[in-house]
């Protein structure tokens, strides 16, 4: 084992103890007062020492670690207009990993992360650019991806769910949707491929927006919406009780952390940091007072895939 990981190792056994709280626009956001409580205390840690020329030392002397995040995804990423300040469990894992590199609690850690929306179009380039140091943001791994990048994680297993009017009792999972008249957005082919590969008998429906596929549930045209869970909090949240998740994905979709393709001393210091978490009670802490707010309850962590950078790649086109 050479100094760099026999380091690694000890500076995730030592950091273990760190437990807390729990994507358009260039300006520096920080999230801190007002973020959700979390029911595991912090433990304070001394600022960690990183060898040398890692990105680790290089977060750390500049004082600030730029996550790329989303701005309008709510329960993972949301940037309040009023304060600017961004909430949600993608937040509160960018606060716990910056703890890892500064020190101290995620309470205190946080006012040195410099929050940037992350677009999906321009994710990948903003990493490979150097515009950002990770992504926080919902982000599905694949193998498409990570011919530019690479990932840590995955922390979250996202999953195709279905909305319905909260009265419906015939819909239980995708396969009920045969013959139902279902909608998708159009910015969501996964969403509409899934439904037509296990309910081919359904009506499929498609609109711009997954917010226009709500209000045509909400007004008797569809008979529920389809798309991946994450993206169906907001109108269920929207509907004031009127809708409900089925809370039956039909998919496994998980979400990583990007990172510089080939920064294998980076990817591991931050899977480390997602295991402790995990071990801690952090992650459980985070997971309930944000996605535990919409009913969810709080999973097993997903185990972290420590692959190799160098894997093949068996997909040609992003889903």
């Amino acid at each position: 084992m050479d100094t760099s990981r026999r380091w690694l190792v000890a500076g995730s056994t030592a950091l273990i103890l760190v437990s807390g709280a729990c994507s358009g626009d260039d300006a520096t956001v920080q999230s801190g007062a007002g973020a959700p409580p979390t029911t595991t205390a912090p433990a304070v840690a001394a600022t960690p020492m990183f060898p040398a020329g890692t990105t680790m030392a290089a977060i750390q002397a500049k004082g600030k670690l730029v996550v790329g995040t989303r701005f309008d995804l709510r329960g993972f990423g949301v940037k309040s207009a009023a304060t600017g300040v961004v909430e949600g469990f993608d937040i509160e894992i960018a606060k716990g990993i910056a703890a890892g590199i500064f020190g101290g609690t995620p309470s205190d850690a946080v006012k040195k992360i410099d929050f940037q929306d992350s677009v999906a179009a321009s994710r990948e380039a903003s990493i490979t650019d150097g515009q950002v140091d990770i992504v926080v943001a919902a982000y599905r791994i694949t193998d498409v991806a990570r011919q530019q990048i690479d990932y840590a994680g995955p922390y979250f297993v996202a999953g195709q769910d279905i909305l319905v009017k909260s009265g419906e009792a015939s819909i239980k999972g995708v396969i009920d949707l045969n013959e139902k008249k279902v909608c998708t957005s159009r910015v969501s082919g996964a969403a509409a491929a899934n439904v037509k590969a296990k309910a081919p008998q359904a009506e499929s429906i498609q609109f711009d927006t997954t917010a226009q596929c709500a209000e045509a549930l909400a007004d008797g045209r569809v008979d529920a919406v389809a798309s991946v869970n994450t993206s169906l909090i907001g109108p269920l949240e929207d509907s004031k009780g009127a809708f409900k998740l089925v809370g039956n994905p039909s998919t496994e979709e998980p979400n990583g952390i990007g990172l510089k393709r080939g920064d294998d001393a980076f990817r591991a210091f931050v899977n480390d940091r997602l295991e402790a978490m995990y071990v801690s009670g952090q992650w459980a802490s985070a997971y309930a007072a944000t996605l535990g707010r919409f009913g969810w309850a709080t999973p097993k962590p997903p185990t972290v895939d420590r692959y190799a950078t160098a894997a093949p790649v068996t997909t040609t086109s992003r889903p």
